[in-house]
């Protein structure tokens, strides 16, 4: 599987969008500042928004998608899944 994820600083914070094949791992090094550059640097430790699919070049093409947007619509995706703002690295873990 391929997680297209969307990291956030905190509620309506700043966003990072990313996509990965594994999410858990991923969400992860973000959480414990292991990635340098954007997230680190941010803060974006809580994920607030993931999907998946089985493949690469679509989840790496809707990244790309999603990283266009303007910022009001990338809230208004987190809103529709994830009314809360909760942190879905919980619900993730196997």
């Amino acid at each position: 599987m391929y997680y297209v994820y969307i990291m956030a600083s905190s509620r309506n914070g700043t966003l990072y969008v990313g996509v990965t094949d594994n999410l858990v791992r991923r969400v992860w090094e973000h959480k414990n500042g292991l990635i340098d550059g954007f997230t680190r640097k941010y803060g974006c430790k809580m994920l607030v928004y993931f999907d998946a699919t089985e493949n690469a070049v679509a989840a790496i093409q809707r990244e790309r998608q999603i990283k266009e947007w303007k910022r009001r619509w990338k809230l208004r995706l987190i809103e529709e899944k994830n009314p809360e703002w909760l942190d879905l690295y919980d619900s993730i873990i196997p």
